[in-house]
């Protein structure tokens, strides 16, 4: 679902530009609360992650493919602020390096499929953790269900964008059919990919997992009759945080073995924007990428002419460059809120310190 260039009009894209960098910059400060020394290493390797699973498209129907975006994954195992960032560099190193993307429709690509994605998959998957039995198997139906709602959520969000802004005469209702229609299959193979990782991720380290943090249930007593919550047990001292050393390593060694090796047997079929712009000659409208002349553009190393190793190539280059993005900017962020916590302590003690007064 990568918009080009030209698809919507200056303004409209202005637009979704300007409501990108304000969501960009809210969840900047929000990831601040959720990153800690643990997840903020991680974030990255999860943008690199979705880098990698998006070069595997994947067949769904005559002629269409689809490929992950990414944003119910980001979300539920880093929270959906820094869900929102993870999406955001993905983007941004696929329409720099690679010319996937069109660089004016940067802020419409980030508004559809991070910020929509992350926002319909992570309150609806809220919302069934809440009624669901608190277990691990819970989170992974959970997850199932938020990514294969948010992929059409994506689908409609894109034709209002185009409703207003698109550059060629194609009725609406035309464009939400089509658009939400295969979408809806696409969902299928987005959601059955976010459940697997969402459970493996669970499998082996549920604390690292966002979504899945309280889901111990509270004790029950019967008292005169009624089930009642026991009183908390006291806390026992602070075990020493694990290592994240091996989940990072595997996590990396994943991503790059997809992006580097499987990618070759990605379905080289148009996705469903693709193939729908095709179809009604929207993609005449599309301009030439301003990054064409990449050396890695359309996920291949110039110079090079065999296509399994330039592309594989171009993956594990892509794959490195999104996992030290990423992991720079979510450090960053991790060190801002420490650098901030010693402040408010301060606060804190200096009103103690009128108050004792």
């Amino acid at each position: 679902m990568h918009v080009p260039d030209g698809f919507i009009n200056t303004p409209v894209s202005a637009v979704a530009g300007v409501a990108a960098v304000g969501a960009v910059a809210v969840s900047l400060r929000g990831a601040r609360r959720e990153l800690d020394e643990r997840t903020a290493p991680l974030a990255g390797l999860v943008a690199a992650f979705i880098f990698a699973v998006q070069m595997l498209n994947f067949p769904v129907a005559a002629g269409t493919s689809g490929h992950l975006l990414g944003g119910a994954l980001a979300a539920i195992l880093v929270g959906p602020f820094t869900g929102v960032l993870c999406i955001s560099v993905v983007l941004l190193m696929q329409g720099i390096l690679f010319a996937d993307g069109g660089l004016t429709a940067l802020g419409v690509n980030i508004t559809v499929m991070g910020v929509v994605t992350v926002v319909v998959a992570y309150a609806l998957f809220r919302g069934l953790v809440k009624v669901l039995p608190r277990r691990r198997s819970s989170v992974t139906a959970s997850a199932f269900v938020a990514a294969l709602v948010s992929v059409p959520a994506a689908a409609a969000a894109f034709t209002l964008i185009y409703a207003v802004g698109g550059t060629t005469d194609v009725p609406i209702g035309k464009v939400l059919t089509a658009m939400v229609g295969v979408h809806v299959l696409i969902g299928i193979g987005e959601a059955a990919i976010t459940a697997l990782t969402v459970g493996a991720v669970i499998a082996v380290r549920p604390d690292l997992v966002h979504g899945a943090r309280g889901l111990s249930a509270p004790l029950k007593l019967l008292v005169g009759g009624e089930l009642v919550d026991a009183a908390p047990a006291q806390a026992p001292a602070p075990a020493a945080a694990r290592s994240t050393r091996k989940v990072w390593g595997a996590g990396l060694a994943a991503a790059l073995v997809l992006a580097g090796f499987v990618s070759f047997y990605a379905s080289a079929s148009p996705d469903g924007l693709e193939k729908f712009a095709a179809d009604q000659g929207i993609d005449k409208k599309a301009e030439d990428h301003a990054a064409a002349d990449s050396p890695l553009a359309d996920y291949s190393i110039s110079g090079i002419s065999d296509g399994r190793i330039s592309g594989g190539l171009a993956g594990v280059v892509g794959v490195g460059a999104t996992v030290l993005v990423g992991s720079g900017v979510f450090l960053t962020v991790r060190r801002r809120r420490g650098q901030q916590q010693p402040a408010v302590v301060a606060t804190s003690a200096r009103t103690g310190a009128k108050e004792t007064a």
